[in-house]
């Protein structure tokens, strides 16, 4: 591992293109299990795969569902409209009232969901997972929240500025932005950052680059650490000059083009699955949580600095087919022993992640932005999977 080097990371806003997407994609998510029980559906049947395509005034949501007959497409399409309104789109080209939302949502294919569905009660065929695929966690103990701090700090400036403009502290700007900074590391060790990138959508058309600066400046000096910012480091704020359209007026948005930001910020392997839109039995989601899990807990047990992990599943089938650990040189038991240690401690088929982390829950619109990992454990179950409550138990298997 070198010892002195530069790495990058960017975030973008809730306000993003592709941001809007995975919000709506995971409001409907949480729509389909807020509703199943009141219709006397089981949460352990429901099924969601949401994706959405927004562009000027045009949103379109397609995908597989299972769920309550009562929730229609009038309320899916309300439900999408009331999450533009709250991320802030009254513009002329993107508009929470006037855009015009299309629902082609239809039923779970026959073919997935018998590979997915446990059979009846007393077989003994377990649930198996929604999709074949490779799902990687990380760790490192470079911040208190065991994240990499260049993804860190990227998703930290950004959500300053959108709590200081939802306020209306800062009602001049618009909700799409994105940020970037590259972080230098000595002995290993984060110190500073050499570049900060800030780009944001201002709602008065004629701002320039140095007024929007110090409307941000204040918020990425408050996110970043004291020393951080040197007389050398570099500021690129609104580098094009103008950044007045924004959102899908500006640019089309998508479901699930952001894994990266969603993640480690290039900072660890991805197996390429998105998150948003998608029930926890696709491990592309649940497995990702449950990597993330492990690799946190290893580092807060301290039997390791760094921890990567990497699970494998087929399709219908229940168990990983693999387990795979790597603490870079950091650990201070060897791989093999935590893998072993990972498989006791956790059930990782898709049935015993969704049990283990409580993940039939509506809890997925608040991790469409700014991150699904670094957060802080919610008191009704949301970001179950930042919980450091394994610690022990990996202790006592190595």
């Amino acid at each position: 591992m070198r010892a002195s080097y530069l790495f990058t990371s960017e975030s973008v806003s809730e306000g993003h293109p592709d941001k809007v997407c995975d919000r709506i994609s995971d409001e409907i998510v949480d729509l389909f299990f807020r509703e199943g029980p009141k219709a006397g559906i089981d949460p352990w049947a429901i099924r969601a795969a949401c994706e959405t395509l927004a562009t000027t005034n045009q949103v379109v949501i397609a995908g597989e569902t299972r769920g309550p007959s009562t929730v229609t497409k009038d309320w899916i399409a309300h439900v999408a409209r009331m999450a533009i309104k709250d991320i802030g789109y009254e513009q002329d080209g993107f508009h929470w009232d006037k855009c015009d939302i299309k629902v082609l949502l239809h039923p779970q294919s026959a073919d997935i969901a018998q590979g997915v569905d446990a059979l009846q009660p007393g077989t003994n065929k377990e649930e198996g997972a929604g999709d074949q695929g490779i799902m990687f966690g990380y760790a490192t103990n470079e911040t208190p929240e065991l994240m990499p701090a260049p993804i860190h700090y990227a998703h930290k400036i950004l959500r300053l500025i959108s709590e200081a403009r939802h306020s209306g502290k800062e009602a001049v700007l618009g909700p799409d932005s994105k940020s970037q900074v590259t972080v230098r590391y000595e002995n290993g060790k984060p110190v500073g950052v050499t570049q900060i990138v800030v780009s944001h959508q201002h709602l008065v058309e004629n701002l320039s680059s140095a007024q929007i600066r110090e409307l941000v400046e204040p918020y990425v000096r408050k996110a970043l650490p004291d020393g951080w910012i040197g007389k050398d480091t570099v500021w690129h704020i609104n580098p094009t000059g103008k950044f007045y359209i924004g959102g899908p007026d500006g640019d089309a948005g998508l479901t699930g083009r952001k894994i990266i930001v969603d993640t480690y910020g290039g900072a660890a392997p991805h197996g390429g699955g998105a998150f948003s839109g998608k029930d926890p039995t696709k491990v592309d989601r649940s497995a990702a949580y449950a990597a993330r899990y492990l690799a946190k807990n290893i580092v807060a047990a301290d039997l390791a600095d760094r921890a990567t992990i990497q699970l494998s599943y087929a399709i219908g089938v229940a168990k990983p087919l693999s387990i795979y650990v790597d603490t870079h040189g950091t650990g201070k038991v060897s791989e093999d022993r935590l893998e072993v240690a990972l498989a006791e401690s956790m059930d990782l088929t898709p049935r015993g992640i969704r049990k283990h982390l409580d993940l039939n829950k509506p809890i997925y619109a608040r991790t469409s932005a700014y991150g699904h990992f670094g957060r802080a454990p919610d008191a009704d179950g949301g970001f179950s999977w930042e919980k450091t409550d394994l610690v022990d138990a990996l202790k006592k298997a190595v």
